[in-house]
């Protein structure tokens, strides 16, 4: 779901429009953004003329695993137990399918083994309830968009899955996926790394020393990288070194830039569409060589 009340419309004109697409690539982009304009125009006349009884048409089946079967209890009695103290679960699990709706959205929760006088426990309790709470906040922006485009004439797709994608001695990292599509597609990925021997969820200026400039050494990798792959795949595109439009060049990360630690040891740097690529590149991810930040990293 788009931040800072942008719409999945606007966000697919602000990705799409962007330079560094063939022409022909340009021109498909922009159908498909007047076909979506369109779409919501109607939508907007349509709820004018018949009020909102979204409510009533949307019955989206909600799942609390932890209070359903016993074979649900099982499952999660299954569940690996990250780093002696986290679990993670499907907290609910929505789901809704008409003529031109489909809606399949797995909600993730981090749970926290109970265990008595250990701090490691406790800190891992409020990272896990402030990973949460940001986790429900997204997934219930990204459904009451869904919601609300029901009332168009077009068809839509929403699709919430997360998956644990790295575990280390040291380490774990939760993504969670959000995808929409509806005659254009967009995906926004959000990556949760948590510290496994103190129980707090770690940002990258974590893993670096102080005054260290981390932000830099590894945007110029990153701009090695793109290089690399453009020289190399002539279909690859990144928004690196355009003359005509430069503010929309990819200059260095960011304190909010997302990246997670695979099971090598190696800083995953990671952007959604449209961030540092046409759309068309989908979500893009950048390995940083181990030698590229040994001498900086704590």
């Amino acid at each position: 779901m788009p931040e800072n009340g942008e719409s999945i419309l606007e966000l697919l004109r602000k990705h799409y429009e962007k330079p560094s697409m063939s022409e022909e690539a340009v021109s498909e982009m922009k159908r498909r953004i007047e076909k979506a304009k369109k779409e919501k125009r109607a939508m907007a006349k349509r709820r004018r003329m018949r009020g909102w009884t979204i409510a009533a048409a949307l019955t989206l089946a909600v799942l609390i695993l932890p209070n359903t079967s016993s074979s649900v209890a099982q499952a999660m009695a299954n569940i690996p137990v990250l780093g002696g103290f986290f679990k993670v679960i499907t907290f609910r699990n929505y789901q809704y399918k008409d003529e031109r709706n489909v809606a399949d959205v797995v909600v993730p929760e981090i749970r926290v083994e109970e265990k008595s006088d250990d701090s490691v426990s406790e800190k891992g309790k409020k990272t896990a309830d402030e990973i949460n709470a940001e986790i429900r906040e997204i997934t219930d922006r990204w459904v009451e968009e869904f919601k609300a485009n029901m009332e168009g004439e077009g068809y839509q797709n929403l699709m919430i899955d997360s998956q644990v994608i790295a575990v280390t001695d040291d380490y774990f990292t939760l993504k969670l996926i959000c995808f929409w599509a509806g005659g254009s597609g967009y995906e926004e990925d959000h990556f949760y790394t948590i510290d496994l021997k103190t129980g707090e969820r770690i940002k990258l200026a974590d893993l670096f020393k102080d005054g260290s400039d981390y932000k830099r050494v590894i945007s110029d990798n990153i701009k090695e990288q793109m290089r690399k792959q453009m020289a190399e795949n002539e279909g690859v595109s990144y928004w690196l070194d355009n003359e005509e439009y430069p503010e929309w060049n990819f200059n260095e990360i960011t304190d909010d830039t997302s990246f997670y630690i695979n099971e090598n040891g190696e800083i995953v740097i990671c952007f959604n569409e449209g961030e540092v690529a046409p759309a068309y590149m989908g979500t893009v991810e950048f390995t940083i060589p181990k030698e590229v930040v040994a001498d900086i990293m704590k």
